[in-house]
Order: C-alpha cells, then sequence, then structure tokens
C-alpha cells in the first residue's frame, strides 16, 4: 500500500475495522451484500414524494401544497405509478428511471410504534431498535447489534459523531463525514484508533502523514470523484457525498450510514418548488449518482430511506406541515423487486387516519428491516432476536 492508497483509505474511515496490524486491507468478498442506511432527519413529508393522487382528500387536504394528478402535458404534475398513486415529479429524472427498472419499491403506512412525535425521542427510538414496550440497553444500536452477529461484514458511519445506531457493538466502528467540509479533520477519538493501529508499524509515518494533512485527503479524495464522474459535474451536496461514500462501500465496507438533514417542514413548504421540493430533488440526484458510482456493485447493493416519522396529512396555516406519525419508506437496489409498492395498506380517506391527522402505521419499520435483514444474510430467528428483540420478521420478498 502507497501512501496515496492509504491516506485514502484513512480519509474513508480511520482505517480502523477494516486494516489489520500487517497493513493489508480487509477484503471482503466482492459480491457480498452491501447495506446502506439513509435516515432523514426532521420528519419528510412523504405525501409529496409518493402522491397519493387517486384520493380526492389529499386534494382537499392541502390547498396549496398537493402535486396535481399526473397529466402528460404537465411538468409540474405527477408521474403515475398506478391507479392510486404517482411520484413528484422533482425525482422523475432520477428516482423514476430506478422505478421503471424495477430497483426501486415504496413501503407506505411505515414506522415506529413510537407516539411521541418528538424528532429527538422517535429518533432514539429508531435507532435503538428496542423492542416495543421500550425496554434494553439505551446505548445499543439495531446496527451495532447487526455488525455484531455478522462475521466479515466491515461497518462504517459517514457522519461527524458515531450514530447511536451504531453504539454499543463492543468493537471500534469508524465513523466520518464525507461531506465535502474542507474544515473536516479527525476528532480525538477517530484519529486515537488511527494512530494506534499503526503504532511501531512500517506505515506509522504514514498514518501521522494522513491526520496532519486533511486538505491534502481532501484534494485526493476530489480528485478520484471527478475521475470517477467521467467529466460530468457532480449534483448538488448529497451526490458529491454519496460518491464519496461509494468509493468505499464499493471496496472496503459493506455496511454504512448516513443521515440527511433539513425535513422539518413547518411553515412555506412548497409543492413542486422550495425548500421541501429542492431537499427530494436533491437526495434523488445522490442516490442516483451513488449508484452510478458503485457500477456492477451496485447489483449487490440494498439503500433503505427512511425517517423518524411522516407530516399531518392537512397542511397546517402557515402552509407546512406539522408532526405526524406514518411515512413511506424506500427500498433501492439492482436486485431490489421493485416497480410496486409493498407491504399492507389501507385507502387513504379521512377515515384511516391515526387520530384524524396522520397516516397510521401498518408497517413496523423493526419488522420490515428485520426480514430484509434475514433475506440479505440468511439470519437465524434468534440472531433476528439480538438484532431487533421481539421482532417479528416481515418478508416483504424486497430482494
Amino acid at each position: 500500500m502507497n501512501r496515496r492508497e492509504f491516506l485514502l483509505a484513512a480519509a474513508g474511515a480511520a482505517a480502523a475495522s477494516t486494516l489489520s496490524f500487517s497493513g493489508r486491507l480487509f477484503a471482503a468478498p466482492a459480491s457480498s451484500p452491501r447495506f446502506l442506511l439513509v435516515f432523514l432527519r426532521g420528519g419528510y413529508d412523504c405525501n409529496n414524494l409518493l402522491v397519493p393522487c387517486g384520493s380526492d382528500f389529499y386534494y382537499a387536504s392541502r390547498p396549496s401544497l398537493a402535486i396535481a394528478k399526473p397529466d402528460p402535458n404537465s411538468p409540474d404534475s405527477a408521474v403515475a405509478l398506478d391507479a392510486d398513486w404517482g411520484l413528484s415529479p422533482v425525482v422523475r429524472d432520477s428516482l423514476y428511471p430506478l422505478w421503471q427498472k424495477k430497483q426501486l419499491a415504496f413501503i407506505p403506512f411505515a414506522g415506529t410504534s413510537d407516539l411521541s412525535r418528538s424528532h429527538f425521542e422517535t429518533q432514539d427510538h429508531i435507532e435503538r431498535g428496542a423492542a416495543t414496550d421500550g425496554a434494553g440497553n439505551y446505548r445499543s444500536g439495531f446496527l451495532a447489534r447487526l455488525s455484531g452477529v455478522l462475521t466479515g461484514v466491515p461497518a462504517i458511519a459517514f457522519t461527524n459523531n458515531l450514530p447511536l445506531s451504531f453504539q454499543g457493538a463492543g468493537h471500534d466502528i469508524p465513523n466520518i463525514s464525507l461531506k465535502g467540509d474542507p474544515k473536516s479533520h479527525f476528532d480525538e477519538r477517530q484519529a486515537a484508533i488511527l494512530s494506534g493501529m499503526y503504532k511501531g508499524t512500517a506505515l506509522a509515518q504514514a498514518s501521522a502523514d494522513g491526520l496532519a494533512l486533511p486538505k491534502t485527503v481532501s484534494v485526493d479524495l476530489r480528485d478520484e470523484m471527478v475521475a470517477a464522474s467521467r467529466g460530468a459535474p457532480s449534483a448538488h451536496n448529497f451526490a458529491e457525498e454519496t460518491r464519496r461514500i461509494a468509493a468505499l462501500m464499493r471496496d472496503q465496507y459493506r455496511l454504512g450510514f448516513v443521515d440527511v438533514g433539513g425535513w422539518d417542514t413547518h411553515v412555506n413548504q412548497g409543492s413542486t418548488k422550495g425548500g421541501l421540493a429542492n431537499n427530494l430533488k436533491n437526495l434523488g440526484e445522490g442516490l442516483v449518482a451513488y449508484a452510478d458510482a458503485l457500477g456492477p456493485t451496485w447489483n449487490d447493493t440494498t439503500v433503505v430511506v427512511l425517517s423518524e416519522f411522516g407530516r399531518t396529512f392537512r397542511e397546517n396555516g402557515d402552509k407546512g406541515t406539522d408532526h405526524g406519525h406514518g411515512t413511506v419508506h424506500w427500498v433501492l437496489g439492482g436486485k431490489v423487486a421493485g416497480g410496486r409498492l409493498a407491504g399492507e395498506q389501507l385507502a387513504v380517506n379521512a377515515q384511516n387516519l391515526l387520530q384524524n391527522r396522520d397516516y397510521q402505521v401498518l408497517n413496523d419499520y423493526r419488522d420490515v428491516l428485520g426480514g430484509l435483514f434475514a433475506r440479505l444474510w440468511g439470519l437465524s430467528p434468534g440472531q433476528l432476536q439480538t438484532v431487533f428483540p421481539q421482532v417479528r420478521p416481515k418478508d416483504l420478498r424486497l430482494v
């Protein structure tokens, strides 16, 4: 491993869990499953992404926010998926082609049993993956427990701080933000992991160089991403990050986590224009950039996009939406059984709202992820209970 290769590895993950003491890169089998969880922090409005365009109640409830019914003559109308549902036109060029290739599925009426409608409580509830009764270790995340039952599946969080999802693993899981921030640097925990790993080895000096030259690392990563883009300009923000993530998930890691903020839309949410539309557009472009950057390994990749909760079905007086309950999860990947809405569903009308305000949760995220993990890694019932205590895995045959 030469100095540049080491710097790139260091920039990606603080190197601790994927490099042995001899300095050789841990090599997971090339065709082993890759899983990335994308957490939308803030509670995104799923109704203006997966549009219930067959529901008159939707249009009555959202006089300023509703997206028009599919109309081939209107670029601002929903893209028809079936007779009842459409897709926001802001992801027509990104997510819709994946849907057409059956590499994208949506799970409406999904979420958690938590009814606090608190961002922090519900995010923690989901990341812990604890039993419905709330019992369990409050500093143990479900991805950490998943990492513990898997063998040869190196994990990483693409975040500034180790998220709760990956805490309590009993072994070091590296984390680093790849948002392209020129001020980004290794924190003390990451630096200690990296330095300790190479102390007394032939790569000790290289590790010191890597920690001392974050700007050089950033330039090296940018150069690699430009080359991988084949001259095409990068998408705004999230696409830059996902290309960096892909460079690491392709060769080194198999289990990843990244979060995206900015989804709390109480005021002036907008419809096909505005803050939510911009966020969805950037998110869609980022996921497509991730798939493109992975190349053939996209066929061994599964991505799940979720949020702590949905928004109120009716718009509020400030032309926004408030904290809700049920939401829509996304599942993407080269071998995802997509082009469909999966899981249990209800008609979208006033009678079927929870507490006369929100989508119900018919597809608990623990059960859905439990069924998905069982298919991806062949987990036994006992292993699933370790990851999600008291889980009742729901196999939606997503892969």
